[in-house]
């Protein structure tokens, strides 16, 4: 009230007695009532120009500001801008700073007239050069301007003569020796030197402008409208501006405020994010630390964790010691506020050791705040660079380790284990670093809380030891079970991700045959498991978290027990030093068992990491490497026994002795499980040499008999790391006939094919991978069984061409000799070769050319025999009579048979309307979706309301404000009934003050464990909910969602964001809820005392929330990024481990290992800025805090003596000492909870996939005894793969009779595995129906569909687990059904030989059964489920001509009278068929039965057989 009357007298002066301000011409301007009412008034006067400047510029439509140039402010230019920006911000926070501290001056000493203008004066110039700074950051940074306006050009002229003006005077007085304030002198010294500076700025650099416009204007005239549309951010190629910013720059992290405005300007792409320093950068820090190990001798076996943590340590010693400098420094400075409360609280009483002491203690207050908020900022900073780092170097060398990893070290850790070396034991180490100085930390505070209060307390102290340790003994058993919890979840996890990986490797499968829901009871179960640990763990940490926020409570009532029992004076400044050092007790007493559990879990990750990079590597000396032409034997194999596993006594190859010369062609052949995928393995250096030599001269290239098709274009996965040669290229195509695939796809070579290649059909993907091998120019080529996947017709094909290719240089045209071996099942090839191997039991039994070996031994023989019995079939249809043709000949277009009518012209129409229908052409692997602006508050509502509708949700709000409340209250009372000093009576017996301070603390406690349950009830019942309608969504997903979506996408969701789900954001939303209702705690109790801190405190706010508000986009969607850029890391990493071969057979490891590293780098990236954009406005919340704290200080000892409560006022500092740190963690835990939300937004995003039709229509069940004829009537189908995909089938009508065997065939990419797919609906019509035994499929539920179907599929899987659980998932049938299938497909006695019998392990992937053996498993699966309708989809591709016969005998014995639908690629396979369906282009072109289609010569089946039995007869002439 003081204020408002001194105030309201001096305005009574003005108006009453208006003389008093008239002066006489001369002496009125030099008075500085004039010179600063004249300031204040051009300063209104500036601030009306700007408004009515702004307000013109709203109104006025200009056609260039639609045209945002997208051109970096990285030039000199741009620099003074920003300068200049930061000047007037910073002169108009001088003036504020001025006035405030004028106001409190004055306020203390009297008001004048000249005091209260000049007051205005500085209002009003802290208001205009705020306008200016606002301006001239509208001017440059949006409307993109580069020179600066007119009217600030003359402002600032003007400026400067009045200041100058101004301090002539103040000089003329001053010599006159008149008395000057110093405000006025300081306030004029600094407006003239700003003034010359806004000068120099403005006018020197406006002819610079002018010309370089001038030299630039030719330039800009010339270049096309292309050109400049072109112009676009490409800081992707730019190094971060931490590499070389100022040392202001990197204080302030100012550097970071080109992105951050970037990210205002428009949604932040990875390109627009900046590299990172060649420090920061695996590529840079991956050497060092493998240089350290190397010194260490931590190579290979040599290598162990205290080897592996030195080397980390030492290549990153220099940050360790600055960071742990910043944290000794942070760890002093915060306990300066507490050493100090009690001499300020001395000092509002009136005990004043010496003038200006109350200044002194302010400076000293402010100056200990800025040192902790820096020190702090730059510290998280560092620790978070050094994670970063760490990180990325135990990726690059797990990811070096998987590619040299020895097949026998991989068998024992899945692909989904090291993935998670990589995923959870790297980042766990990278995390470590937050960690690194706690255990020192936490002695350091300890002992310094210790002296503050044996300072003030005495012997009392000694209590606060003892409470202490009480604190720690409690928390560090709690500790251990989260240890062990942890670890426990950690292993569920593990198996739950396992286990899902394998899933969703297999999801087609297991949507063929109906198991996708029986799988996903596996997870759930799985996932109870870990949800059993993760409640354990949460209700675990829920008490941890009540002990720590009551110690500081339970060590109050301890220490002021203490005092009582022991006879020493409370008194409130003593009292409040003690709380604010119990307030900072408390973090030590919390961290402690972290760090020690981090501790722990650090050491298990690093042991997990030392164990794996010890694994052996592939033998060095298995295969002895010659230059290119240093020998004129290629390959040579003397005495040598090879063993997959080096502890059998039972060699894998025993005995191999082979010599091949150069350009010879060498194929390779026996039954399935004779070795001859590990012969070619041994020569590739794969497998373990027991003894003997084998060498190896020139380059070799490799065909896996499981394609290994990488995600990314058709042409990067053919090219395989080698420059484009358009000519050899085109010729590689051809040769292996994918020129016409090419054409079908949309986007030919340029096609995306997704993960596993997806997308391409089984021949396809071969088909890729031979070209992939032709095209590196190779010496030596391995085919292992290179046309198992390709049709019939293709593969003659292939191999007419392929070998003559491969003798002839396709870019030059010159001879050169290549050296070929191959492994085939197909008996008709073997005749090209130079010289066969017969393989049996791992030997090589016979070997020669062809003529040579058929009658010397029984081995090749059967083979022989088995392709003959085969070609019998053909000489007997071939023989039989022909009747009337069902179906389409290319003579007959209009005959009509069964149904069946199609006609030529037809074919063409469809074709051409097949094109208008394809319509937008897209790829079938986009880019991942992620979402982008704000996140919504739909999100945040829908996740704290999934669980019970959000009940809980009120009463954790209304624990914390009852908390809060009570905590308040206790310390109140404890600051008021306490003395200020010992003279003073208190007001209250000391009894009465335990007491009540006991209760208050008690029930302060209740509040908080009730608040830590509900939380962690409410958070445990939303992670289980949305878990359960995520994993529902996915497994009910349309098989074409897989097809489109890496796994690695799938597994981030499932992993990494269900994690901040278990264990993050429930908290986090909890802790932002908490934080603000103390924030608000403390604004009450600073307001009580001092009202007037609203004058600073409402603009703080407002300035913390804008800057929240202009940080958050960038901030949002860099977070984003690193969700989208880990899932390439995830996916490259789990191709190269099972391509690993491939990758090795063509030395292309350094090509891999660069890619990882930039996959790396691009996680990095956004981590990184991530990490310095949350300190950028970490640092500028804190200044703001700072700023307000010392408001409220200054006008505490502003404020004369006895006006307030000095005990009270010590309160207000107690509390106002945690206001930076409060006021920070809202905005922090504001945008800490946007950045995790996204998680949540992630998981609603694949909550929300379409599903699949309805696995049950109760209206619509077919009877038990459906199907029970098994005819399938096809009725004009037509089937794409995605709306913006062109037709696949363009009509199809036939019928498949029941009871009746129906072969497909076809060229690759005729539809032929697209029809079988619309079979059991997994690709559901574009047009037209097809019925079984007269039920439309589509009406009925999947599952009813699926389960009466059976398929032999193209790709045999098998899962991880038993072979009983392979062949009886579902846990439908006997063991005696089950070996009674084995023994029909001719595995019994293969399982009744290993150990476990039924219960013997397969390992991941079926990796220990060969692909023939693993075929036959799929066979047996449909043996025991004897469905009506069978499909082999391409069944015997990978088995040899006797298994396929055998195959072939079983399924004739047993499904004699169901319809058997059959693609094949042998010809053989499908000629005993009662009738043939040829598909060429999505169309049918001929369906009879295979005798009427042999009598027409003209037809393309009656083609392809000749051309088959001509290739095969020759084979016996031979």
């Amino acid at each position: 009230m003081e204020v408002f009357d001194s105030t309201k007298q001096v305005l009574l002066t003005l108006f009453t007695n208006p003389s008093s301000l008239m002066y006489s011409g001369t002496d009125l301007l030099l008075k500085p009532v004039f010179l600063r009412g004249f300031s204040g008034s051009l300063h209104l006067v500036l601030l009306l120009v700007l408004f009515v400047s702004w307000a013109c510029k709203k109104l006025k439509v200009d056609a260039s500001d639609s045209e945002e140039s997208k051109e970096r402010f990285n030039n000199r230019r741009v620099l003074w801008n920003k300068l200049t920006l930061f000047c007037c911000l910073g002169f108009s926070l001088f003036n504020l700073v001025l006035c405030l501290l004028s106001y409190f001056y004055w306020y203390r000493n009297g008001w004048s007239a000249e005091k209260l203008v000049t007051l205005l004066d500085l209002v009003l110039r802290t208001l205009g050069w705020g306008a200016i700074c606002v301006y001239l950051q509208t001017q440059f940074f949006n409307s993109r301007e580069q020179k600066f306006s007119f009217l600030l050009r003359v402002w600032w002229g003007f400026y400067l003569s009045i200041s100058c003006y101004c301090l002539v005077i103040d000089i003329v007085l001053y010599k006159k020796h008149e008395s000057l304030p110093i405000q006025y002198f300081v306030s004029d010294i600094v407006s003239v030197i700003t003034g010359l500076f806004f000068c120099y700025v403005g006018f020197s650099w406006r002819n610079e402008d002018e010309d370089s416009l001038l030299l630039r204007e030719p330039l800009l005239n010339g270049a096309s409208n292309g050109e400049q549309s072109s112009i676009k951010s490409n800081w992707a190629d730019s190094v971060t501006p931490f590499s070389n910013a100022g040392p202001f720059s990197l204080l302030t992290f100012s550097w970071m405020g080109s992105l951050i405005a970037f990210g205002n300007k428009k949604t932040l792409d990875l390109e627009d994010v900046p590299q990172l320093d060649s420090g920061d950068s695996v590529v840079g820090t991956f050497p060092i630390l493998r240089n350290k190990l190397e010194a260490n001798g931590g190579v290979g076996s040599g290598l162990t964790t205290l080897k592996l943590t030195t080397a980390i340590i030492f290549s990153i010693w220099k940050e360790i010691l600055l960071t742990a400098f910043l944290a000794l420094l942070y760890t002093l400075a915060t306990y300066v506020g507490p050493y100090l409360i009690d001499t300020f609280v001395q000092y509002l009483s009136g005990k004043r050791e010496f003038k200006n002491e109350g200044y002194l203690l302010v400076s000293t207050f402010f100056v200990a705040k800025l040192v902790e908020c820096l020190s702090r900022r730059h510290w998280f900073f560092r620790v978070q660079q050094v994670g970063i780092r760490i990180r990325a170097v135990l990726v690059a060398m797990i990811y070096n380790k998987g590619l040299t990893l020895s097949c026998q070290a991989k068998q024992g850790h899945t692909s989904g284990e090291i993935i998670n070396f990589m995923t959870i034991d790297a980042e766990r180490v990278g995390n470590f670093s937050w960690y690194l100085h706690d255990s020192w930390i936490v002695i350091l505070q300890v002992v310094l809380a210790l002296f503050i209060l044996y300072k003030n307390l005495g012997l009392a102290s000694i209590a606060t030891l003892l409470g202490t340790m009480i604190v720690m003994l409690a928390i560090f058993p709690l500790g251990r079970m989260q240890v062990k919890f942890q670890d426990k979840l950690m292993q569920s996890k593990d198996e739950r991700m396992k286990a899902t990986s394998e899933i969703l490797r297999s999801m087609r499968i297991l949507k063929l045959q109906g198991w996708e829901m029986k799988f996903l009871s596996k997870i759930i179960d799985l996932r109870r498991t870990e949800t059993g640990w993760l409640k354990k763990f949460a209700f675990t940490s829920a008490v941890t978290n009540f002990v720590f926020l009551v110690s500081p409570t339970f060590l109050s009532v301890a220490t002021f027990g203490a005092c009582m029992l022991l006879g020493i004076p409370l008194e409130s400044g003593k009292i409040l030093s003690a709380l604010a050092t119990f307030r900072i007790l408390q973090q030590p007493i919390y961290n402690l068992p972290g760090t020690i559990s981090m501790i722990i879990q650090t050491k298990v990750s690093l042991d997990r990491i030392a164990s794996f990079l010890r694994l052996d590597d592939l033998q060095s000396d298995a295969v002895e490497r010659q230059p290119r032409g240093s020998s004129d034997t290629a390959i040579e194999v003397v005495g040598g026994n090879f063993s997959w596993d080096n502890a059998s006594s039972n060699p894998t190859l025993k005995d191999i002795n082979l010599k091949v010369s150069h350009g010879m062609r060498v194929a390779v052949c026996g039954t399935v499980g004779s070795g001859k995928s590990s012969l070619l393995s041994c020569i590739l250096g794969e497998v373990p040499k027991i003894s003997g030599t084998l060498k190896l001269c020139g380059t070799r290239a490799y065909v896996a008999q499981s394609p290994w098709i990488q995600s990314g274009k058709i042409e990067e996965n053919i090219l395989f790391g080698k420059e484009m040669d358009r000519e050899r290229y085109d010729r590689v195509l051809e040769a292996c006939s994918l020129k016409k695939d090419l054409e079908i796809l949309s986007f030919g070579d340029q096609t995306v094919i997704g993960e596993r290649g997806i997308n391409l059909s089984g021949g396809q993907k071969q088909r890729v991978q031979i070209a992939r091998a032709l095209y590196q120019d190779a010496d030596i080529y391995l085919f292992d069984d290179p046309f198992s996947a390709v049709d019939a017709h293709t593969g003659s094909h292939l191999f007419k061409d392929e070998f003559m290719v491969l003798i002839v240089e396709v870019v030059l045209g010159l001879l050169r000799s290549k050296t070929v071996i191959f492994v085939t099942h197909q008996v008709e090839f073997l005749p090209a070769a130079d010289l066969i191997l017969v393989m049996k039991d791992g030997k090589i039994t016979q070997a020669g050319k062809y003529g040579d070996i058929l009658n010397s031994g029984t081995d090749f023989m059967e083979l022989v025999g088995a392709h003959k019995q085969a070609l019998s079939t053909l000489d007997s249809i071939e023989g039989g009579t022909g009747s009337e043709k069902i179906g389409i000949s290319k003579e007959n277009g209009d005959s009509s048979t069964n149904g069946v009518v199609e006609k030529e012209g037809n074919k063409v129409s469809q074709k051409g309307e097949s094109d208008e229908v394809a319509g937008p052409k897209g790829q079938l692997v986009q880019e991942e979706e992620r979402e982008k602006g704000k996140v919504g508050f739909s999100v945040y509502w829908k996740f704290i309301t999934t669980a019970y509708g959000g009940a809980l949700v009120p009463f954790i709000l209304l624990a914390l404000i009852i908390f809060q409340t009570l905590q308040i209250g206790s310390n109140y009372w404890m600051a008021w009934a306490t003395p200020v000093s010992k003279d003073t009576k208190p007001p209250v017996g000391g009894y009465t003050l335990i007491l009540v301070y006991v209760m208050l603390a008690i029930g302060s406690s209740f509040c908080i464990l009730v608040r830590s349950t509900l939380l962690i009830t409410a958070g445990y019942k939303t992670a289980t909910l949305l878990f359960n309608k995520m994993h529902l969504c996915i497994f009910r997903a349309p098989m074409s969602f897989f097809d489109a979506t890496p796994s690695g996408r799938i597994l981030n969701r499932a992993s990494t964001d269900q994690s901040a789900v278990d264990l993050n954001i429930p908290y986090q939303v909890g802790n932002f809820a908490f934080s603000i209702i103390q924030l608000v705690g403390i604004i009450v109790v600073i307001s009580l005392v001092t009202w007037q801190v609203f004058i600073v405190f409402i603009p703080v706010i407002a300035m913390c929330l804008w800057y929240q508000q202009y940080y958050i986009p960038s901030a949002r969607e860099l977070s984003r990024l690193i969700g989208v850029c880990k899932a390439p890391v995830i996916q490259h990493f789990a191709e190269t481990i099972s391509g690993s071969t491939t990758i090795r057979s063509f030395d292309q490891e350094a090509r891999f290992q660069d890619t990882n590293m930039k996959l790396n780098d691009g996680y990095s990236r956004p981590n990184f800025h991530v990490a310095a954009a949350m300190e950028w406005l970490g640092i500028r919340l804190d200044m703001l805090s700072v700023i307000t704290f010392a408001f409220s200080l200054i006008f505490l000892i502003s404020i004369p003596e006895g006006v307030i409560n000095p005990a009270i006022a010590g309160l207000a500092v107690t509390y106002g000492l945690n206001l930076n740190m409060l006021q920070a963690l809202v905005i922090w835990n504001l945008c800490n909870l946007e950045n995790r939300i996204i998680s949540v937004e992630r998981i609603f995003q694949y909550s929300s996939i379409p599903t699949e039709p309805p696995l049950v229509i109760e209206a619509n069940r077919p009877d038990h005894s459906w199907p029970a004829h098994g005819e399938v009537d096809i009725r004009d189908l037509q089937v794409r793969y995605a709306p913006h995909m062109p037709l696949v089938l363009q009509g199809l009508t036939c019928t498949f009779k029941g009871g009746m065997k129906t072969g497909i065939v076809g060229r690759t990419g005729s539809g032929k595995t697209t029809l079988i797919q619309t079979l059991f609906r997994i690709v559901e019509p574009a047009a037209g129906q097809i019925m079984i035994d007269g039920i439309n499929i589509s009406v009925i539920g999947l599952h009813d569909l699926r389960s009466r179907l059976s398929i032999i599929p193209q790709d045999p899987t098998m899962f991880e687990g038993t072979v009983r659980n392979n062949l009886d998932p579902l846990e439908e049938y006997t063991d005696e059904q089950i070996w009674e299938a084995l023994d029909k497909c001719q595995l019994g006695d293969e399982v009744r030989k290993k150990e476990g019998k039924l219960d013997s392990r397969v390992t991941e992937n079926g990796e220990n059964w060969s692909m023939g053996q693993r075929q036959l498993v799929c066979l047996g699966r449909v043996l025991l489920k004897k469905s009506k309708v069978l499909v082999l989809d391409e069944a015997t591709a990978s088995v040899d001509t006797a298994t396929d016969n055998l195959i072939q005998q079983t399924l004739g014995q047993h499904f004699t009278d169901c319809t058997v639908i059959t693609i094949a690629h042998r010809i053989t396979s499908i000629l005993d068929s009662d009738m043939v369906l040829l598909l060429s282009h999505g169309l049918i072109e001929e369906y009879d039965s295979p005798s009427k289609l042999l009598e027409d010569k003209s037809s393309s089946f009656s083609q392809l057989v000749a051309e088959y039995t001509a290739r095969s007869n020759s084979s016996f002439e031979k």
